[in-house]
């Protein structure tokens, strides 16, 4: 374990009301020193917000501490180790959010011999490292950061807390059981009879059982961080536009009364119940071109139409002349009546909405939410995602299958025990009990600076 006390800001870079810095290390207390005063030490709680003006103490002229420059008047937290969030003494600052403060509140936690910048990843990994959380905890701190909808940081969530922990400790505690039952029929081969073989292929079965379990739950990072997609399409002029600038809340997107002003698909983030999802206006989609560039513009809302999750066609209230011309070639999710303000009426049982007024928008947003974020089955089920986990998942499977191959084949009791070995190896990976240098490079490598 590194020795020296790391800093790094917890907040993004740039202008707020509040920052938040962090310092972790057996250096936490001269910093105190440093920024404070000899009172401040003296007076030191762990978990004890105070108000302070922190100072650069370094610049004070003789023995005068007045005329040290002041840097801010702000918060701080001390947590003492090993009750942190990494194990060691902890401070935590939350200054104005004033890059310029920011910056030179570390540069002078930096003065302090033994403190340098924090690695990405670095304070979580302590935490690894002093027993805070295991390595599948640790993972999931970049999932409930970087969680796109409201299921996945639930999942996030579950993980942090040692959901899958739990499940594997359990599964790792019964192959060390076989394990340990196996190497001692090993042991004593010559004085006792021969195993019962049938008896370890149930028990070895239900343990593959509930590995392969674990291991079909994987989703791919690629495919859970996917924001669902949803198209607006219809006729030029049917008031698409308007109606993403009306869930917007703002004027997103230009808007004119003259047909075709939208010629390419425009893409913006929508917040739903579920999630955040992405949302694109399309260019008007009519019977026939006007020219070369109206052409390959509804070719254009055509193809970003096959990637929909969910296609909402927006019908002209105020004119409804033409409308299955399109709409029957591109069958739609869902089909929305515009210009409501305007007189238009409910066709169909369609949803007639307003961009003007705001009728029928939070109506709409509930459709949108619950076909983008559909409710799964079992929610307390949990998915991984990370691949090293699922990695070792299949290694274990693998041994598993070796080890029931060996007792229909082969029980000797020597290569019995030896897979199972490598199975109880395979789990205890996941976990970090068993890790290396490499993989945990590797996997706080993608951390931000500040965790």
């Amino acid at each position: 374990m590194d020795s020296q006390t790391i800093v790094a800001p917890m907040t993004p870079a740039g202008v707020s009301a509040v920052a938040a810095i962090r310092v972790s290390g057996s250096k936490v207390r001269e910093v105190v020193r440093l920024l404070f005063g000899e009172s401040a030490i003296k007076n030191l709680k762990p978990r004890e917000a105070k108000l302070a003006t922190a100072r650069d103490y370094r610049t004070m002229v003789g023995e005068d501490r007045a005329t040290a420059l002041v840097i801010d008047s702000l918060l701080y937290i001390f947590f003492e180790g090993p009750n942190s969030y990494t194990g060691e003494d902890v401070l935590e600052l939350y200054p104005h959010g004033n890059p310029i403060i920011v910056r030179e509140l570390i540069q002078v936690i930096k003065s302090v011999d033994g403190v340098r910048l924090a690695e990405p990843g670095e304070y979580t990994r302590r935490a690894f490292l002093n027993g805070r959380m295991d390595l599948v905890q640790a993972e999931s701190v970049a999932d409930v950061i970087h969680s796109a909808n409201r299921d996945e940081l639930k999942n996030a969530h579950r993980l942090l807390g040692g959901a899958l922990s739990k499940k594997v400790k359990t599964l790792t505690e019964q192959v060390m059981d076989i394990s340990a039952r196996l190497e001692l029929d090993v042991d004593f081969s010559e004085e006792e009879a021969d195993p019962d073989y049938a008896t370890w292929g149930v028990k070895i079965s239900a343990i593959r059982e509930s590995v392969e379990s674990i291991l079909k739950s994987f989703k791919g990072k690629a495919a859970v961080s996917r924001l669902p997609l949803a198209v607006l399409y219809g006729a030029p002029n049917a008031g698409k536009s308007s109606l993403v600038n009306a869930l917007l809340g703002e004027d997103r997107i230009l808007v004119s009364n003259i047909p075709g002003t939208t010629r390419d698909f425009v893409e913006v983030r929508l917040f739903l119940d579920g999630g955040e999802i992405r949302l694109v206006d399309t260019a008007g989609i009519a019977d026939k071109a006007t020219d070369a560039l109206d052409a390959l513009s509804m070719e254009k809302s055509k193809e970003i139409l096959a990637e929909a999750d969910m296609k909402i066609l927006v019908l002209d209230g105020s004119d409804m002349c033409g409308a299955s011309c399109y709409s029957e070639n591109i069958k739609p999710d869902f089909v929305v009546v515009s210009k409501s303000d305007l007189g238009a009426s409910r066709q169909g049982g369609n949803l007639c909405i307003s961009s003007k007024t705001g009728e029928g928008l939070a109506e709409l947003k509930r459709a949108m939410n619950a076909v983008l974020f559909k409710k799964t089955e079992n929610s307390e089920d949990l998915w991984i995602t990370s691949e090293r986990e699922k990695t070792c998942l299949e290694e274990a499977l693998a041994g598993i299958d070796r080890a029931l191959n060996l007792i229909r084949t082969n029980p000797a009791v020597e290569l019995l025990a030896f897979e199972m070995q490598l199975v109880r190896r395979s789990l205890q990976s996941i976990t970090g009990e068993i890790s290396s240098e490499d993989v945990l490079q590797q996997i706080f490598a993608g951390f931000c600076i500040g965790k």
